[in-house]
């Protein structure tokens, strides 16, 4: 189908060279390319922007080529920070990339011919233009936008000279069943596709208003320096007539070979992302990565469209060549070598050294008994106490994973569970992991806005919930086919899209047989992070490393098939099966760990004769609380626990002294970990008394001594805060702390970029997670966190971290809670205590003179000003930690003469 465009669409002018001055544009890149265009046509002339001049004249050979293709209605100025920081890494004796960006004849300063170009004509023109540019590779090509699309044609077209390709903000392909972006739909209107892209500006203004944040002015101007005029936008006008909408169409033939043959590049790939794009978002960015599944992506939070000016790109692009394709060019070298040592996966054993074995091989095993696997005190409303048998359990995921896979659910797909823990969470949870389906769970303590996040980055293909999580995934569009776990009326069934029930399903598996089991090395779960240091994110376990996690439980705390488990903290209550436990999820909203009682506590340790017992401290705190209601009979029910643990934040003494006094025949443990490792370090109560006996004179909080899979190194920091040093196991030596186990995460979701940093890797056999906590071990080989790394203080005296100033101010009468954060530039901070004190007071102030000289005596670091607040803020998941970022911010503005609001 071919879309008409104003007259103006065909007029001629000469490519030209940009004006002088543009921001940001060399312009010594500039230069005009005359190419032959074939078929008896006459030449054209391409503005180009170039590196080549700056590394001939200072003698260097680049180690490739990377070939950049703008898209629609941008011009080769969008590139220009990826050629100045190619440009400065050469010049510096880096390696050395030659990096051309084009205008696409009809686009930018390149000539406008008058020539109607389609899709397979802009794939091949680019080829004559880089046979014209002799361009003979390595050669990695970088596309935005409809230039992505144009740049995979031209890498396809091109494969003796390919090295990689990167991408970003783009899509090959648009799904039969869902309609193209509402941007391009109303561009594509019969009347309005003319006037919105060519005679007015409208389609231009509106890309450049897709910038986060807004482009300054003089950037703007930049961009529509080739576009003053109607006859200058006839090519904007074009590439958006190009769009196919229907199979019919004239480019979807070339569309379809492109987003068809791209299944075959074996080179590397980059996929940058703005998931704020209103045109190309994760739906797009989900199709790339099925059909280029080995692709490197990150997803940039808050950034949009026009990627390169939301965020740095340049950085990440230069360093992503060095590492996954200039050393994949020179094959056999140590480099290259150890590289892909690294990349590949590790099947690894267990704990204690035994072969793998799933996480559902307990629940296999005891398939025939009657006995209890699980108990939901808490169970669906109208309901009393679900108890679940082992042959029930075993046989309700063998059905629900047949069904699962009857209905097109397979090995790979990710599936949001969208299910309150309990039976039915447990069933499914299981039932996805035996056919390879890849589970994606976020804590619903995100809020809808967290977990619309969550679920949008992960981008399941399929969402299992109940009608709570089905009614937000609706209403908020969040992506993949719905199943709930309850029966629904045909029109509430109609209106949320639910094309399945569990009880369908399991029918459906009724003797069905099950696919084949995934391997080891597969994926097997994408885990949320709380969101307490930034937007959550996803952390990718293998089957390997969930089962490692299993059996590192299993081994330090003595939990052995039949162990009676109470489980008010959600990730070990979905550990109970594979333990081997018989556990018991408490009659509270795990969502809001307060809200366990200390009577419902009782309720759950004499449903499974619970022995072992994990709780958050928030809910560990609220137990103590309403101690007081129990009765005789409950009160001898937590003598039936000898293990209690609390995770999931640091937990005061006092408050595991009081549990324990709950607990008589308990030892107390608090484990140290996070999501991307969730059992590194444990300590006891006995051991956090002896640890403040020993009062360790660096201060922190004493989390105890690695498990048996965990090795723990500290990185220690150099006089700007940043741990560079050499990893060591040296006591007194403060640094961020670095683990490695066979539990820790695979890696971030879509977060290349974090992923990367959070690697300490020093060799193909060493695999190390940076943990973004500060610490150091001391002479019993016992870890001490002093903070996070982003709150170290780098002061004119040196590097301070905030945890030891903040205990030692702590002991001053009548000061509740205290953070000591830093104000000022790095290397000259001055730090500032802020307090929480008794009585709070109802608003912001500085502390009064005989306070502040206590703290000041008090805290081993000087200290600027001391200020008091009503209360501390804390992160959004755990009231127990600080948002010592938030109050730095506050205390600079407060300082520097703002008003004293509260932080």
């Amino acid at each position: 189908m071919k879309r008409r465009l104003p007259s103006a669409a065909t007029a001629t002018s000469a490519a030209r060279i940009p004006p002088p001055g543009l921001p940001g544009l060399n312009p010594r890149w500039s230069r005009i390319v005359r190419v032959q265009e074939g078929g008896g046509r006459p030449t054209v002339d391409w503005h180009v922007l170039d590196n080549a001049a700056e590394l001939t004249e200072a003698d260097i050979t680049p180690v490739g080529t990377v070939l950049c293709v703008h898209g629609n209605p941008t011009w080769s100025y969008m590139w220009r920070s990826v050629l100045e920081h190619a440009t400065a890494q050469a010049l510096a004796g880096g390696p050395a990339w030659r990096v051309i960006a084009v205008d696409h004849l009809e686009m930018g300063f390149s000539e406008r011919t008058g020539a109607r170009r389609t899709l397979p004509d802009r794939v091949e023109v680019l080829g004559r233009l880089t046979n014209a540019l002799w361009l003979t590779g390595p050669v990695v090509t970088f596309g935005h936008d409809w230039g992505g699309v144009i740049s995979l044609g031209w890498a396809l077209d091109h494969p003796d000279q390919l090295a990689g390709v990167m991408l970003f903000n783009t899509a090959v392909h648009q799904p039969a069943d869902t309609r193209i972006p509402s941007p391009l739909r109303v561009a594509l209107a019969p009347g309005v596709l003319g006037t919105a892209t060519v005679t007015t500006p409208a389609f231009l203004e509106t890309t450049l208003a897709l910038a986060h944040p807004p482009l300054p002015p003089d950037v703007k101007e930049a961009y529509r320096a080739p576009y003053r005029t109607r006859a200058d936008r006839g090519g904007i006008g074009q590439f958006v007539a190009d769009i196919p909408v229907y199979a019919t169409d004239e480019t979807a033939p070339e569309l379809y070979r492109i987003n068809q043959g791209i299944r075959s590049l074996d080179v590397p790939a980059l996929m940058l992302w703005g998931p704020r794009d209103p045109v190309f978002g994760d739906r797009y960015l989900n199709d790339l990565i099925s059909r280029m599944p080995h692709a490197d992506v990150h997803r940039f939070e808050g950034a949009g469209h026009l990627l390169a000016e939301d965020v740095d790109i340049a950085t990440p692009a230069l360093s992503w060549l060095d590492e996954k394709v200039r050393r994949r060019t020179r094959p056999g070298s140590a480099e290259s070598r150890a590289e892909d040592v690294r990349m590949e996966p590790a099947v690894e054993g267990s704990a204690d050294g035994t072969p793998y074995r799933p996480l559902w091989s307990a629940i296999d095993r005891h398939s025939e008994h009657y006995a209890p696997a699980l108990v939901e005190l808490a169970p669906p409303a109208g309901q009393g106490p679900r108890v679940v048998s082992w042959r029930l359990l075993s046989r309700r995921v063998r059905e629900l994973a047949a069904g699962l896979a009857w209905a097109g659910v397979k090995k790979g797909d990710r599936v949001s569970l969208l299910i309150p823990p309990g039976a039915d969470l447990t069933a499914v949870l299981y039932a996805c992991l035996r056919i390879g389906a890849v589970v994606v769970v976020a804590d619903a303590g995100l809020g809808l806005q967290g977990l619309t996040r969550a679920v949008r980055g992960a981008w399941p293909d399929h969402v299992i919930g109940a009608l709570p999580g089905l009614t937000a995934a609706k209403t908020l569009g969040w992506p993949g086919r719905r199943i709930s776990t309850l029966r629904l009326s045909p029109p509430v069934r109609r209106a949320l899209g639910v094309s399945h029930t569990l009880t369908e399903l399991a029918g459906r598996g009724v003797g069905a047989k099950l696919p084949p089991e995934p391997s080891p090395e597969d994926p097997a779960a994408v885990l949320f992070t709380s969101g307490s240091t930034g937007p959550a994110k996803g952390v990718v376990y293998s089957h390997a490393r969930l089962a490692a996690l299993r059996d590192a439980l299993a081994a330090q705390y003595d939990i052995r098939t039949g162990t009676g488990l109470v489980a008010g903290f959600a990730p070990f209550a979905l550990l109970g099966p594979a333990l081997g436990a018989t556990s018991a999820t408490p009659d509270m909203d795990v969502t809001k760990p307060a809200t366990l009682t200390a009577r419902a506590t009782a309720e759950a340790i004499s449903a499974v004769h619970g022995e072992v017992l994990f709780l958050s401290p928030a809910a560990l705190e609220n137990v103590v609380a309403t101690a007081k209601d129990l009765d005789r009979e409950s009160r001898e029910t937590f003598r039936q626990v000898r293990t209690f643990l609390s995770a999931g934040a640091p937990v005061p003494e006092p408050l595991l002294a009081e549990a324990a006094m709950l607990f008589p025949n308990a030892e107390p443990h608090t484990p140290y970990g996070m999501t991307e490792g969730l059992l590194l370090t444990d300590i006891s109560l006995d051991g956090i008394r002896a640890a403040i006996e020993d009062a360790d004179p660096l201060g922190g909080v004493c989390v105890g001594t690695p498990t048996a899979s965990t090795r723990i190194r500290i990185a220690p920091l150099d006089s700007d805060g940043r741990p560079t040093g050499e990893l060591t196991d040296e006591p007194g030596v403060t640094g961020e702390i670095v683990v490695s186990a066979p539990h820790v995460k695979d890696a971030y979701d879509r977060l290349w970029l974090t992923d990367r940093a959070s690697r300490r890797d020093s060799g193909p056999e060493e695999r190390w997670h940076r943990t973004n906590d500060v610490g150091h071990l001391d002479d019993g080989g016992r870890l001490w966190v002093e903070g996070r790394l982003q709150h170290v203080l780098v002061t004119a005296d040196g590097v301070r971290t905030p945890v030891g100033p903040e205990q030692r101010i702590e002991r001053v009468p009548n000061v509740v809670r205290a953070a000591v954060v830093g104000v000022g530039p790095i290397g000259a901070q001055q730090a500032v205590a802020v307090l929480e004190t008794v009585p709070a007071g109802a608003a912001p102030r500085l502390a009064e003179a005989d306070l502040t000289a206590a703290v000041r005596e008090a805290s081993p670091l000087p200290l600027a000003a001391v200020l008091v607040v009503p209360k501390l803020p804390t992160d959004i998941r755990h009231n127990s930690k600080i948002d010592r970022s938030r109050l730095a911010d506050w205390a600079t503005r407060v300082l520097a003469g703002g008003r004293m609001t509260s932080p």
